[in-house]
């Protein structure tokens, strides 16, 4: 199965990065930043469950980080809340977006950078999201995040 997941993913960044046929319209930009800008506001609000908006509610969501895959909404709010169970656990996030490419009509690669500035210490790394299209909405499908040492 992992192997199956290695080879899926690279054939995915491989599909981004020469064969992407959609143009990312101003709107669609648009909407992807204000996700973001929605996450950032929530987070630092110290309010996870309007930060977990942004994500798909499904079973199907892949949260991707330190301690390997979680699937599902629920379960990655409650990771979520393990690892950041307070306001000062949380401390204040700041996106950075380095890229965003559009898949298909209803699908978005982005990459960018996260930096949590905390009084019990700063984390910074890196994540790539898939956002797709859901019933009119853009939604995270899929995030893998990964800190700096």
């Amino acid at each position: 199965m992992r192997r199956t997941f290695v080879i899926s993913a690279m054939l995915l960044l491989f599909a981004i990065s020469g064969f992407a046929q959609e143009k990312l319209t101003k709107s669609e930009k648009e909407h992807i930043i204000s996700l973001l800008d929605k996450q950032a506001e929530a987070w630092n609000e110290g309010n996870l469950e309007k930060f977990m908006e942004t994500y798909w509610k499904s079973d199907k969501l892949v949260f991707m980080g330190s301690r390997g895959p979680t699937y599902g909404w629920q379960a990655t709010l409650d990771s979520y809340k393990k690892g950041y169970p307070d306001k000062t656990a949380m401390g204040h996030l700041e996106f950075k977006i380095l890229d965003i490419n559009k898949i298909d009509t209803k699908t978005v690669f982005l990459i960018g950078r996260f930096e949590l500035t905390r009084e019990i210490g700063d984390l910074a790394g890196h994540f790539t999201l898939v956002i797709q299209k859901i019933d009119g909405n853009w939604v995270i499908i899929s995030d893998h995040s990964s800190g700096e040492s």
